[in-house]
């Protein structure tokens, strides 16, 4: 696992675990599953990845929000186990992007999510399947939300 190296290179990235914006939990664990709830691209200061590709927001600016809406996913995870070691692989993630009615570059966004659970536990684990959907509006403006179902060990 490469989790050490990441939380080392993206350590001034990473949020504290947030809090719910809403009547729901962060995560619900059943059997031998983690079910985490959209999360967005929490910043460590408490503010947020906001804008719509691409009329106000680029490529870049969306990927980094996918990136950063993973890392806040890891935050959650780590904060419920102690460590993320007790994750064994990524089963699911659902990416959505808020975006102009014409973008069609929806799944170049969630790569930027993707690639970092890539990074923590490899090809083989790391990669699950996945859905990159567009949607005219995300709470708050955000620039992405993110779910995800975890397989434990």
């Amino acid at each position: 696992m490469l989790l050490d190296k990441v939380f080392e290179k993206y350590a001034d990235k990473i949020p504290p675990a947030p809090k719910p914006g809403g009547v729901y939990k962060p995560l619900i664990i059943t059997g031998n599953m983690v079910f985490v709830s959209g999360h967005g691209p929490y910043l460590p200061d408490g503010g947020m990845h906001c804008g719509k590709i691409p009329s106000e927001v680029d490529l870049r600016f969306a990927r980094e929000a996918a990136l950063q809406t993973g890392l806040a996913m890891l935050a959650t995870l780590k904060n419920q186990f102690g460590s993320l070691s007790k994750i064994k692989r990524v089963i699911k993630l659902l990416g959505m992007v808020n975006c102009d009615p014409d973008f069609e570059n929806h799944p170049q966004v969630i790569n930027g999510c993707s690639e970092l659970f890539e990074e923590v536990w490899g090809s083989e684990n790391g990669l699950g399947s996945r859905s990159a959907v567009g949607f005219v509006s995300l709470p708050g403006r955000i620039t992405v939300e993110i779910e995800g179902q975890f397989e434990l060990h």
